[in-house]
């Protein structure tokens, strides 16, 4: 692929103000800024084990609380990242991912199908990892399959505590995109579809 595939997109709503920019061919690269240190930490593990450079600035109604400000990053996210993926000519499509931290164990496998799809199976065994309410992981992974057009499904095996849970969803989440988004030479300038479009 001789194409940057970079995009960089704006979402202004009466809710948030996000900035996203993506660069799915970098180093790990981070600038991380939403207001909420513990999704900052999770950004950031996409990044880092993605290969992605990632630069997101948001601004949310965190005087309410983290739901509009985590769920709308995911889906300028999944903007992001669809505007920059283009027509997905040569990519590898699938990808999966097991990680461990400590006694957790997450497993992610992600499809960039074209078609939206969550299928996510953690029961966390906390409610808030500091400042961030759990349930906002999958508002946040919601919002960037609907954007992002991929199907994905994500799966805490095991994990007592809930920061090893959330981290272990979140680099493996980082693993499988990079592998989904890797070049296939063997593919390169095709569709990886037998109906020639995704």
């Amino acid at each position: 692929m001789s194409t940057e595939r970079i995009a960089e997109i704006r979402r202004d709503t009466n809710e948030t103000k996000i900035r996203v920019k993506v660069n799915l061919d970098g180093s790990g690269r981070a600038s991380l800024a939403t207001g909420i240190g513990f999704f900052d930490h999770m950004l950031d593990q996409i990044a880092r084990h993605g290969l992605i450079d990632l630069e997101i600035e948001a601004q949310g109604d965190l005087h309410i609380d983290g739901h509009h400000t985590v769920e709308d990053v995911g889906i300028t996210l999944g903007q992001a990242v669809a505007a920059a993926v283009g027509d997905k000519k040569g990519i590898t499509r699938y990808g999966h991912s097991y990680v461990p931290l400590d006694e957790a164990l997450s497993r992610v496998v992600v499809d960039f199908s074209g078609r939206p799809g969550l299928a996510m199976d953690v029961k966390f065994t906390s409610g808030m990892i500091g400042g961030f309410d759990t349930q906002l992981a999958y508002e946040f992974f919601q919002g960037f399959v609907n954007h992002a057009g991929v199907s994905l499904h994500i799966d805490n095996l095991k994990g007592h505590n809930a920061h090893h849970q959330c981290e272990t969803i979140f680099k493996a989440f980082g693993r499988a995109i990079r592998m989904a988004l890797t070049p296939d030479p063997r593919s390169a300038g095709v569709v990886p579809s037998t109906k020639g479009s995704l």
